[in-house]
């Protein structure tokens, strides 16, 4: 029993992760209905750029902090300067984007920083927090630092009157454009905002995987997987789905397919729900009369 009980909560630490990955990708797919392929190489990217700051000196928040940042300029960027100029009736001039957005993004990370494996600091305490025996102290803290940021996105997009604008837009953009929102802007911001908790969870799970250019795949898999059990356009259904995930491949490798094979578990998850319920938990299914 106290197995399985450290195992759930394991899972629910990763899940957290996993959520704010997901989080990102239902962002961008709220602007595009594509699903961004270089999400986890942006994350990679930003959790370098904090590397290579606390490596000149930075403290570590100072570092954390400055590649949110970053990240979330490159994220505006991206949006600004490619992704409105390749937008069209076709999805695949963006799909290209993003295939080669991920190129991009891992090439120049191992061709700046190398492809050698690097140890990622932790902020917290190696020393288990509060007598428990089951999650340590990273684990603890990094769940607490995403909780933290998803409660900061929640209040933003529920009561700002920015929030409400790019609700607004990734809900209908003609309408919110009508009505003189600027929908080009708050479809920057909304890819700036992805960026930004992207990197988060990069530099939060970059001390238990060590940091390399191809660090985020199988944590990119894995928000895949939650983003579409809980709904693709369901902000709340991809923390949800991130939780879910998080617990079922702890609890299916220590018990069922074993640590090898857990990216599997991401895998029939993906297609699985794609079969049985393409729109998720949480998302809206989409009706068109033709």
């Amino acid at each position: 029993m106290e197995a399985l009980l450290h195992q759930v909560v394991a899972g629910l630490a990763n899940g957290m992760i996993y959520a704010s990955l997901a989080l990102a990708l239902v962002m961008i797919h709220q602007a595009t209905h594509l699903l961004n392929f270089a999400q986890g190489e942006m994350a990679m990217f930003s959790t370098y750029v904090a590397w290579a700051l606390i490596e000149a000196g930075l403290p570590y928040w100072g570092a954390f902090a400055l590649a949110i940042v970053v990240a979330f300029a490159t994220g505006v960027a991206i949006q600004a300067f490619v992704i409105r100029h390749v937008r069209g009736p076709s999805v695949l001039p963006v799909v290209v984007v993003f295939i080669g957005l991920l190129v991009i993004f891992n090439s120049v990370a191992g061709w700046v920083f190398s492809y050698t494996i690097k140890v990622f600091p932790s902020p917290f305490s190696t020393a288990p927090l509060f007598g428990q025996r089951y999650l340590s102290s990273h684990a603890i803290g990094a769940a607490l630092v995403t909780l933290a940021m998803l409660l900061l996105l929640f209040v933003f997009f529920r009561f700002s009157a920015l929030g409400l604008a790019m609700r607004a837009v990734a809900q209908n953009p003609v309408s919110s454009r009508l009505v003189g929102i600027r929908v080009g802007r708050m479809l920057a911001l909304g890819w700036g905002l992805a960026a930004a908790v992207g990197a988060v969870a990069g530099m939060m799970v970059a001390p238990v995987v060590f940091l390399d250019p191809n660090m985020m795949a199988g944590v990119l898999l894995y928000a895949f997987a939650a983003a579409l059990i809980g709904g693709i356009d369901s902000p709340a259904g991809a923390v949800a789905g991130g939780l879910l995930v998080g617990v079922l491949e702890n609890l299916l490798g220590a018990y069922v397919v074993g640590n090898e094979l857990k990216l599997v578990v991401a895998l029939v998850l993906i297609v699985g729900v794609l079969l049985l319920r393409p729109s998720g938990l949480f998302g809206t299914l989409q009706v068109q009369r033709v």
